[in-house]
């Protein structure tokens, strides 16, 4: 199973860009049988799942966060990334980048421990 972790900027001014990085460790992001998610949780709500990009490095996004996202990858380093850009204090949340694996006869999410991000002057 891949072990995953969230790095990047804990605090980030209303108007900038909030830039993660999820490191996986264990197996390689092009594997076809991976898709790699963003995942955050505003305070006193529920997940709410940003986007994704799969092995090939396709990626996709929620219709809500479409216009203001992009993930990305390197697969040199075995990273991907996200960026959410004109960033207001609703993006204020736990961040979680999750690798999410599936074959013929198993599923399974492996998470990162989630990185915290608040968004403030």
């Amino acid at each position: 199973q891949v072990q995953l972790q969230e790095s990047g900027p804990g605090l980030v001014k209303p108007s900038q860009t909030l830039s993660l990085t999820c490191t996986v460790s264990g197996g390689s992001i092009t594997n076809r049988n991976y898709f790699w998610n963003w995942i955050r949780q505003p305070p006193g709500k529920g997940l709410e799942w940003i986007g994704q990009i799969t092995f090939t490095g396709s990626p996709y996004y929620s219709p809500s966060l479409k216009s203001r996202t992009s993930i990305s990858r390197d697969t040199s380093k075995n990273q991907f990334t996200l960026q959410l850009t004109s960033v207001t204090p609703e993006d204020t949340a736990m961040y979680y980048c999750r690798g999410s694996y599936s074959d013929s006869v198993a599923v399974s999410d492996s998470w990162g421990q989630g990185t915290q991000v608040t968004v403030s002057s």
